[in-house]
């Protein structure tokens, strides 16, 4: 088990260290800023929506290790995703890290997201980890004004 815990350390080190998709990305279609007063961490998330789909997405911002690994590994998982498939991927994000019982994780399936599910064990940094995707919930609801592709 201490394998395990190391790996998805090791998994959230590395997001940290060299984040995917960190970009402002212009042009983009809808963005939308998070911030967690509790903290200091900010991140900005950008999102470029096709046809309803998310064509591109990446995010901008400081913050903890957690905040930053958990924005990289979103923005890995939500290229390709509906409008409405992002707003379940948050709830499933959600549900990982505060449902009561211990959610079953797998890397093989979960793929890095599995990782944050140590966060559960910090409840005081579950804001840290759904901060980018509420950010990029938001964004949803706020385009841009260049116009969507």
């Amino acid at each position: 088990m201490d394998d395990l815990a190391d790996l998805y350390q090791e998994i959230i080190l590395n997001h940290n260290r060299r984040p995917k998709n960190e970009r402002e990305m212009e042009p983009h279609s809808h963005e939308a800023e998070g911030y967690n007063p509790t903290c200091g961490d900010r991140v900005t998330v950008y999102l470029q929506l096709k046809d309803g789909v998310v064509e591109d997405v990446s995010f901008v911002g400081e913050g903890c290790a957690i905040s930053r690994a958990s924005a990289s590994i979103m923005t890995t998982k939500l290229k390709g995703v509906s409008k409405n498939d992002l707003q379940e991927e948050v709830a499933k994000l959600q549900k990982l890290l505060t449902q009561e019982e211990e959610p079953e994780v797998d890397l093989a399936t979960m793929g890095d997201l599995a990782a944050l599910a140590g966060v559960r064990k910090f409840p005081q940094r579950i804001k840290c980890a759904t901060l980018a995707w509420h950010a990029a919930e938001e964004a949803l609801d706020s385009p841009s004004p260049s116009p969507e592709a």
